[in-house]
């Protein structure tokens, strides 16, 4: 961690954080999902950053990897539980930050998450174990009389890499890696008043490049094109040429090019809340990016 890089985090870090605001601040009753996604991740590159991801919009039992649709016609809903997860990267160096917009009556839910993440954020110095952080955000949340989700996690952030180690678990658990200094990464702790495991819906809004192969689909080859500045880095259905996308897609998951991510959700009628930040390990503690 030299300081060139440390300044990439923190300028990602202070981007992320001030769209984040006001992305969720667009967040209403009426207004079209697409809209605020649309704003928030033209703000990105207007801030000459990067998208580190398709900004994610999750309603209600939705907790993770919904994303405006081409077309998206939805709108926000009195009693709405809205998850707001933004990604920006400056040289490929990423902040990842979320919270949740209450659009009912369920402000003890929100801050279940708010306040693991919090207690979270105190314990970080070198040597705690995940496992030691994943206890402290379980009885955070069920304190409050709801379920951390169990089988999601934080994750640690590389350049243009999303999703490396340590993973921060959301629950209690033996043990497990000690944080070291220099790490850098993202806890995010989700509650729930379901059952406190999410599944896959059969709906894909978000993929991923995971290697290079040769192809031979036109379709499949536009694709490959128009993704190849994400440099790895997660993208939308929306941002692709639409003209044969679902055969494209199709074929590039089959020849293990594309990763997808099916929107994650807890039982029907549940609510799910989240809250996020990035931060770095320090000698002592860690500093937040996000913040």
């Amino acid at each position: 961690m030299n300081d060139d890089i440390l300044a990439h985090y923190m300028q990602a870090g202070a981007i992320a954080n001030k769209i984040l605001h006001r992305a969720a601040g667009m967040v209403r009753e009426g207004v079209l999902i697409a809209e605020v996604v649309e704003t928030a991740e033209n703000a990105i590159i207007e801030e000459g950053a990067g998208i580190a991801f398709p900004l994610n919009i999750s309603l209600n039992e939705a907790a993770a990897h919904d994303t405006a649709r081409y077309e998206d016609d939805r709108t926000f809903a009195a009693g709405d539980l809205v998850k707001v997860d933004l990604g920006v990267h400056v040289e490929g160096y990423i902040a990842d930050t979320a919270l949740t917009v209450d659009l009912g009556t369920n402000d003890l839910l929100v801050d279940a998450s708010r306040a693991a993440l919090d207690r979270a954020i105190a314990m970080v110095r070198p040597g705690v174990t995940v496992g030691e952080i994943g206890a402290a955000i379980q009885e955070e949340i069920e304190s409050r009389g709801y379920r951390p989700v169990a089988n999601l996690t934080g994750h640690g952030l590389g350049r243009f890499l999303l999703h490396e180690k340590p993973t921060i678990p959301n629950i209690g658990i033996q043990g497990g890696p000690e944080i070291e200094e220099g790490m850098v990464f993202a806890i995010e702790p989700f509650a729930t008043t379901g059952s406190g495991y999410v599944s896959e819906s059969p709906r894909v809004e978000i993929f991923q490049q995971t290697s290079m192969k040769p192809v031979r689909l036109p379709a499949a080859k536009k694709v490959l094109t128009a993704i190849r500045s994400k440099n790895g880095l997660p993208f939308a259905k929306r941002m692709l040429p639409q003209n044969k996308v679902d055969l494209a897609l199709s074929t590039l998951r089959r020849q293990q090019i594309l990763h997808a991510y099916p929107v994650l959700h807890d039982v029907p009628g549940s609510l799910v809340s989240q809250a996020e930040h990035t931060l770095i390990v320090t000698e002592d503690s860690c500093v937040v990016t996000t913040a």
